[in-house]
């Protein structure tokens, strides 16, 4: 089954006029004109360069401490700049 999703986007005027005629021209509808350019354009397209993995440094110890919460990024704020930094 195909999904289709609705979208909203921004076209500079002319852009939308110079597309609308000619999709009439090509017998297509503005949408299946805009689909097909963007398909074209992605064919046409350079891939996406492969990206080395990214190591993460990980610390021993006993998890977070008492009162953090990472899905709270103001108390987390909060919390580091009372936290006393013994440098």
């Amino acid at each position: 089954m195909l999904y289709c999703m609705r979208t909203t986007i921004q076209i500079d005027d002319d852009l939308l006029t110079s597309a609308k005629l000619f999709a009439t021209r090509s017998g297509k509808t503005l949408t299946a004109f805009i689909e097909d350019a963007l398909r074209a354009a992605l064919a046409h397209s350079q891939p996406m360069p492969t990206r080395k993995p990214v190591k993460l440094t990980t610390f021993a110890g006993n998890g977070l401490q008492p009162g953090v919460d990472l899905d709270d990024s103001a108390a987390l704020l909060a919390h580091m700049e009372t936290v006393d930094d013994p440098a």
